[in-house]
């Protein structure tokens, strides 16, 4: 059975709001495995970006057990969990999140760097995403779409064991998703990565080993019939 590299037992996270507290994840459980690639999918405003960030150590939960890579949440501190997002888990984020005055071409190569990585093949990265023209510009000059193909290439050149991604086809267009998807996931069962991806897409989801929906604060099998 494939290794086991996040557990996440009954997590618990809420908001203040003024006077008021609101819940957004009630006792939430996931296991994300090597080599697997888990949907979420969920309305909007059901908690699906604050997982992400539990996992990735943006931010704590109020209660629950959370272990990454077999150490518990609690233990790794804010140096621990900043290791781990430079050499382990790569965060990809709706905006892209490059870093605007590098060049992708550039931003590749640091995040690489970070990871301590001195050879990361960017540029067929960038080719077998179809852009490659764009390695010398700048984050502002590329489309969404491009930026996000970006994004994905600077998250597998630091060769990552897990890969938590926020609507990763979100800004590209039905035709570029489609030639963008399957190298996500041949990517990510070449390398035996752990994906969690949130999406609203369907069809990615079903992509997907496993398809999970978050409504009420907890995670439970998606029922496809009833969301087509």
């Amino acid at each position: 059975m494939n290794e086991v590299l996040i557990q996440a037992r009954n997590l618990c996270m809420s908001y203040r709001t003024g006077r008021e507290r609101i819940e957004v994840l009630r006792g939430l459980s996931l296991e994300l495995r090597r080599g697997e690639a888990v949907a979420i999918v969920g309305p909007s405003g059901s908690g699906k970006s604050t997982l992400l960030n539990l996992l990735n150590g943006l931010q704590r939960p109020d209660s629950g057990q959370l272990r990454v890579f077999g150490r518990e949440q609690a233990d790794l501190g804010e140096d621990g969990w900043a290791e781990l997002r430079r050499t382990r888990i790569a965060t990809l984020f709706q905006d892209g999140n490059l870093i605007p005055t590098l060049t992708v071409a550039r931003n590749i190569a640091f995040r690489a760097g970070l990871a301590g990585l001195g050879q990361h093949g960017g540029q067929a990265l960038l080719e077998r995403l179809d852009i490659a023209a764009t390695a010398q510009r700048y984050p502002d000059q590329l489309s969404g779409g491009q930026r996000q193909r970006a994004a994905l290439a600077c998250a597998f050149a630091m060769q990552p064991q897990v890969i938590l991604a926020d609507e990763p086809t979100g800004s590209l267009d039905q035709a570029t998703a489609q030639r963008v998807a399957p190298l996500f996931f041949d990517a990510i069962r070449e390398r035996a990565v752990a994906a969690l991806i949130v999406t609203h897409n369907a069809e990615l989801a079903r992509r997907c080993d496993r398809v999970l929906e978050l409504r009420q604060g907890a995670l439970s099998p998606w029922d496809s019939a009833l969301s087509s």
